[in-house]
């Protein structure tokens, strides 16, 4: 996952798997709630969740069950939670840039996830069609809705050198660089 470079100073520096190329690798993987298994099934949830994871961004997060229609009946912000633990807001005055995530609203709740390639060039898992390419704010569905955006950050190495392999549940972003599409 995690590549160790040397840098111009001698320094040792992670090359991270580029987010949207992982993103990208999903498309085509079929819609499944509460799936996480690209090329098998996957849901809005779960999708940037197992990218980001698959970046070296974030650990493996544990989600426990929802149903499919909890954004509908619920006012419980159960999915910006999760997000707000793991990475920092754009203000409303910033572009999302390549690899930032966008959570929209849809029912009561910040329910619908997806990954930046290009603002506003989106990839995210959709109900009946599953991963696929949408303008984040003219496709038919995302059109009106609020939108935030986040950013989540590389944790840093260990002094080891070598990754943590550390199960996180969510908590605040480590301080880091960002990587994005080139």
């Amino acid at each position: 996952m995690k590549n160790r470079v040397i840098g111009p100073s001698g320094e040792v520096k992670t090359k991270t798997p580029d987010v949207c190329t992982i993103a990208r690798s999903w498309l085509g993987t079929p819609y499944h709630h509460m799936g996480r298994v690209k090329g098998a099934g996957v849901d809005c949830a779960m999708f940037p969740l197992e990218v980001y994871r698959e970046a070296g961004l974030i650990g493996v997060v544990a989600i426990p069950f929802y149903p499919p229609d909890w954004h509908l009946h619920r006012a419980e912000e159960i999915y910006l939670r999760i997000v707000q633990d793991l990475a920092l807001e754009l203000q409303s005055f910033e572009t999302p840039q390549p690899g930032d995530f966008a959570l929209y609203r849809f029912g009561r709740t910040w329910s619908h996830g997806a990954i930046v390639l290009e603002w506003p060039l989106i990839v995210h898992a959709v109900l009946q069609h599953g991963v696929i390419l949408s303008d984040g704010e003219r496709d038919g569905m995302l059109v009106g809705r609020k939108r935030r955006c986040f950013r989540l950050q590389d944790p840093p190495a260990t002094a080891s050198g070598t990754d943590s392999g550390e199960q996180r549940t969510c908590g605040r972003p480590r301080p880091g660089v960002f990587f994005g599409c080139e």
